[in-house]
């Protein structure tokens, strides 16, 4: 990856699951306003093993957003908590402890101080608390990101979300019951929420 595309991109690790719908589009939303590129394993193909793909795209990324509001035991049996998050924020934290301080890792959850009792290891560090919302998502990107060049305010963040919001229901009817949370529908969003950005936010279009 160019070292100028490296810069620009963001790690995306946050449940893959149709609840979860509504978040995901926020984050691609947000990020996109901010100039950044979202990039998340659904998008490189299944050849390869899973590890090395997280690996790759992490280390392939100037920015990681982990969201880690799925800790609870899941209904399908066997019930179990969901650890891949976790694991995946800790290979971030190694990247930018170790070989490239450069990359800014943020945490996103859900509940105000659940943090401090699921991962008492972050002690110290504040994740920005969406309380299950897309406009929680929003606000906390404005809260992570707030030394970007771009600069947009959460008015203009909503409109987009809204925008994406619509523009992924049409996707969805297309795919006809398929799921967004794969590599084709990704890349587009992805592509369509850097248009809807560029035409809300001036600083974008430079």
């Amino acid at each position: 990856m160019p070292k100028s595309a490296r810069q620009e991109s963001a790690f995306l690790n946050i449940p893959y699951d149709r609840n979860y719908e509504p978040l995901y589009l926020a984050f691609i939303a947000g990020l996109s306003a901010f100039g950044l590129v979202p990039h998340a394993t659904i998008e490189i193909p299944s050849s390869r093993r899973r590890l090395e793909r997280i690996i790759r795209l992490i280390r392939g990324c100037r920015y990681s957003f982990h969201d880690l509001s799925r800790v609870e035991i899941d209904r399908n049996s066997p019930a179990t908590p969901r650890f891949n998050m976790p694991f995946e924020l800790g290979l971030a934290v190694d990247w930018a402890l170790g070989a490239n301080p450069k990359h800014e890792w943020f945490v996103f959850e859900s509940r105000a101080h659940r943090l401090e009792k699921s991962l008492s290891d972050l002690n110290g560090t504040d994740p920005h608390v969406h309380d299950g919302t897309p406009h929680g998502v929003l606000r906390g990107l404005i809260n992570a990101l707030s030394r970007k060049v771009h600069d947009p305010n959460l008015t203009q963040l909503d409109a987009i979300f809204r925008d994406l919001s619509k523009a992924a229901r049409k996707v969805k009817l297309e795919m006809r019951g398929g799921s967004l949370f794969e590599a084709r529908p990704f890349k587009y969003l992805v592509f369509l929420a850097r248009e809807m950005a560029e035409e809300r936010i001036s600083s974008l279009r430079a």
